[in-house]
């Protein structure tokens, strides 16, 4: 069975223009995404990842190298077929409605449904568009914006999803509500390819994720090999009552009144029966080590 995503040495130089260097957004990378797979595809800004998208979504060729969507080379618009993408800033048309555009999307993806009509507006509905579904979104805010680009893309009944910061522009509940979606087509099988400055959601949701930085894919993790790559935890407590807790050695202090402590894993138990002798009230336990110290580690590193 083909992959979802197949990337072989990929390539891509922008030409020199006026006075600046030819610029290589890309240099050589290699991947593969396994169809029903969540994949995070993390880095700075500048690091590739959106060169790598438009890449794979036929917007722009590669310099060298190749890409391919389900064993289709992504020059072939055929690859294309069944892919839901959602770039960072989605441009809409203006004078649509909702209704129009999600309508549109199954025309152009081949659909067919029971009741066409239904599945639009239920999938509006599941993106709290329903009350605007038949305004034209001229005058949309960035997040109605977001939230009409990604119902297009679920719609139709994507086999892939490419998604290029998907969360950006939406209010905490709302991207609470998109990552809660995600996480149910990923449990149906689908396939998603997603990059994001909201690192803890892409831990919530990827099985794997590539760390790339100045063009090169730096490393593929799962969340558990990042976990298992340290031995020590953090412990966040805080002044249980009125009383005030005693500080344990090893202690540094939070605002808040929030304390925060790294043991060794072999510690635990006993740190924690020392907060509770203590006074202290447990807030959390987590490794030290996470999709952000990993990121942060790969981009000072350079």
């Amino acid at each position: 069975m083909n992959a979802a995503i197949s990337i072989s040495n990929l390539k891509k130089t922008y030409p020199r223009r006026w006075a600046s260097p030819p610029f290589e957004a890309l240099k050589g990378i290699s991947l593969s995404v396994e169809a029903g797979e969540t994949f995070g595809f993390v880095g700075p800004n500048g690091a590739g990842k959106s060169t790598t998208i438009k890449i794979l979504t036929g917007v722009m060729a590669p310099s060298a190298g190749t890409a391919s969507l389900f064993g289709i080379d992504v020059s072939d618009p055929e690859s294309r077929r069944g892919l839901g993408y959602v770039p960072e800033n989605p441009s809409l048309p203006d004078y649509l409605t909702p209704f129009e555009i999600l309508s549109m999307g199954l025309e152009l993806h081949r659909r067919r449904t029971a009741n066409a009509r239904m599945h639009c507006l239920e999938w509006l509905e599941r993106f709290g568009l329903a009350d605007v579904a038949n305004k034209v979104v001229r005058g949309f805010s960035k997040g109605m914006a977001q939230r009409t680009a990604l119902a297009h893309a679920m719609a139709v009944e994507p086999r892939l999803l490419i998604l290029d910061e998907p969360l950006s522009g939406l209010d905490p509940i709302g991207r609470r509500e998109v990552v809660d979606i995600l996480s149910e087509y990923r449990q149906h099988g689908g396939t998603i390819f997603l990059t994001s400055h909201v690192l803890h959601d892409v831990e919530r949701l990827a099985d794997r994720f590539g760390l790339i930085h100045k063009g090169e894919l730096r490393a593929v993790r799962t969340p558990g090999e990042v976990v298992g790559e340290d031995d020590r935890v953090l412990v966040r407590s805080a002044g249980a009552g009125t009383a005030e807790a005693e500080v344990l050695a090893g202690m540094r202090a939070e605002p808040g009144g929030r304390w925060v402590i790294e043991v060794h894993r072999t510690r635990l138990w006993d740190t924690l029966h020392a907060l509770e002798s203590a006074g202290h009230s447990l807030i959390e336990i987590k490794p030290t080590l996470s999709l952000e110290t990993a990121f942060l580690s790969v981009v000072k590193g350079a």
